[in-house]
């Protein structure tokens, strides 16, 4: 099993999802995104693994920068992605990876779905 964990070590509900992987014996593949940013690419096939119809489901609306660049009537997917590859913590987080699906760990639970 190949998991890789998309993790901000600063939140806690990304610690404590790593530590449920690794109470399941699972040491996953740890990108920590804010120092590697995600490219576009990744973020499209992140969505798609996510099973979501638009990249907004996985973005941190609440953050600073999705107010100040007004992301909230922005339509394009392409430019929402686009912010998030320059902006990376517009990206929810934890993110985890299995198998071509994945899941946002918010509550931890919910990547166990993916295991």
């Amino acid at each position: 099993m190949s998991v890789t964990i998309y993790h901000n070590p600063r939140c806690s509900k990304s610690r404590e999802t790593l530590a449920l992987l690794q109470s399941k014996a699972i040491e996953p593949s740890v990108v920590e995104y804010l120092k590697t940013p995600l490219t576009h690419e990744q973020i499209s096939t992140l969505v798609i693994q996510l099973g979501f119809s638009s990249v907004r489901e996985m973005m941190r609306t609440k953050e600073d920068d999705y107010k100040t660049l007004n992301l909230k009537d922005e339509t394009n997917e392409n430019a929402l992605i686009n912010a998030m590859v320059k902006y990376p913590k517009l990206i929810e987080r934890p993110i985890v990876v299995n198998n071509n699906k994945a899941a946002i760990g918010r509550p931890p639970e919910n990547v166990l779905s993916v295991l």
